[in-house]
């Protein structure tokens, strides 16, 4: 079962407070600003600090 997207607009990164996105892989929910990366663990979103990875950008393709 994925993430709905009603779920999605209501949630928020706890630690800046900004907008997180589904990973194209489905793996977290990726924050917009400070890129934290939230586990998803069984369907569930971790939404926890502590358990957040910090995930660098990736370099634009041309």
């Amino acid at each position: 079962m994925a993430i709905s997207e009603d779920l999605l607009e209501i949630l928020a990164c706890p630690a800046c407070k900004a907008k997180v996105e589904l990973k194209p892989d489905g793996s977290g929910l990726k924050c917009v600003e400070c890129k934290r990366v939230y586990p998803i663990r069984d369907d569930i979103p971790v939404m926890l600090i502590d358990e957040a990875t910090i995930e660098a950008e990736q370099p634009e393709q041309s």
